[in-house]
């Protein structure tokens, strides 16, 4: 066939029916296009919200140190020693697990007990110092006693989260026999 007629039969197909006639198409070594697969999206990154980071913390320490399992348990039958014997390893365990993951510091570096001074003309920012006993109505006060030197966070270290369910702080346990 010429390249003229080819040429002529090809713009009116197209034109017409808005395909290429499949023997000139062939002739000159064109293949009809295979459809491309569609890749599917990647899934969408995890969202976490603040809490997640609190429910963490409450995960590791039940991990650890089976925290909530002590504070859920009813201590009332129990004898102040055997409480206390409990609370010892509870304490050491929770104290470690902390120290692992979150840096703590005090808000007020000063020995508990002694007097500390303060900006007499403004209020002292109530997220850092909260002021008992004899306060003032307008909340300023010259100074006081230290009765808690407050802490503060200066850096969290958590593992990152996996897909599991952050609201679940302590999975169920089966033993199988």
């Amino acid at each position: 066939m010429s390249r003229f007629s080819a040429a002529f039969r090809s713009f009116f197909s197209i034109l017409f029916s808005g395909i290429l006639p499949e023997d000139i198409a062939s002739e000159f070594g064109f293949t009809k296009a295979q459809p491309v697969p569609a890749t599917p999206p990647p899934p969408p990154a995890p969202v976490h919200k603040v809490s997640d980071g609190a429910l963490q913390m409450l995960q590791i320490l039940q991990r650890d140190s089976r925290l909530i399992d002590f504070l859920m348990e009813d201590i009332t039958g129990y004898a102040d020693d055997q409480i206390g014997a409990a609370v010892r390893s509870l304490h050491a365990d929770c104290r470690a697990t902390l120290s692992r993951h979150v840096t703590l510091n005090p808000v007020m570096d000063a020995v508990e007990g002694t007097f500390q001074k303060l900006d007499a003309t403004k209020a002292p920012d109530p997220s850092r110092i909260k002021l008992i006993g004899n306060v003032p109505a307008n909340g300023k006060a010259p100074g006081g006693t230290l009765r808690h030197r407050g802490w503060m966070v200066a850096s969290v270290n958590l593992p990152p989260l996996g897909k599991q369910d952050v609201s679940v702080v302590a999975p169920a346990e089966i033993e199988v026999e």
